[in-house]
């Protein structure tokens, strides 16, 4: 992060100055006054006014570095794309020897989206949602939660009894509610504690 020390004729002109100097904007930084200054009487003992400007972190650039950092570190060679919309960020990663970054059931995948969520989160007021993809993973993931998630309700109509899936992160686990809430034959429900929180399918009570 940059600072800057700058003044000007009053607050806003020294702002303004410092903005201009660092090359950005009013909301990517916090502004410190240390002198309101004083006008004086024609000229005489004015003063001017001068403030300290201090860039924000930038938590997705910090997410990424991190990203960047322990791909490195596993002998992969990878270049991020950024795909920002609303809250959403698609932290999307392309190179060589990712298999490596998915993992078991995309367990490391998962955890790398954890810890990047944490990381870009820190220090901002608004929250951002942050989706790891590496490859098509995700989308490839999205399809066998849709198979797994009709074949345990059928698994639970045909034995009518209730059906515990693996432990799953939160987002996995709202897709699998999502796909069965349509299917009036069984309800849902998540159990445990993360981050071994699963989701139980069982019939309906008639």
């Amino acid at each position: 992060m940059r600072d800057i020390t700058a003044q000007g004729s009053n607050v806003e002109e020294a702002i303004q100055n410092a903005l201009a100097t660092l090359e950005t904007t009013r909301d990517k930084v916090e502004v410190e006054v240390l002198d309101e200054g004083k006008k004086g009487i024609f000229g005489i003992g004015s003063r001017l006014a001068m403030v300290k400007v201090i860039e924000k972190e930038d938590g997705i650039q910090v997410a990424i570095d991190y990203l960047l950092d322990v791909a490195t570190k596993m002998g992969a060679v990878i270049t991020i794309d950024v795909e920002e919309v609303g809250k959403d960020v698609k932290l999307q990663i392309k190179g060589e020897s990712l298999g490596m970054l998915i993992g078991k059931h995309g367990q490391t995948l998962n955890a790398l989206q954890y810890l990047t969520q944490l990381i870009a989160n820190k220090t901002k007021s608004q929250y951002k949602n942050i989706i790891v993809n590496v490859g098509d993973y995700r989308e490839r993931r999205h399809e066998t939660l849709v198979l797994l998630a009709n074949k345990m309700a059928d698994k639970a109509l045909k034995t009518k009894r209730a059906v515990h899936l693996e432990p799953m992160p939160s987002f996995e686990r709202k897709i699998i509610h999502a796909i069965l809430s349509e299917n009036e034959q069984i309800e849902t429900h998540s159990e445990g504690r993360d981050p071994y929180r699963y989701i139980v399918i069982k019939p309906v009570k008639k």
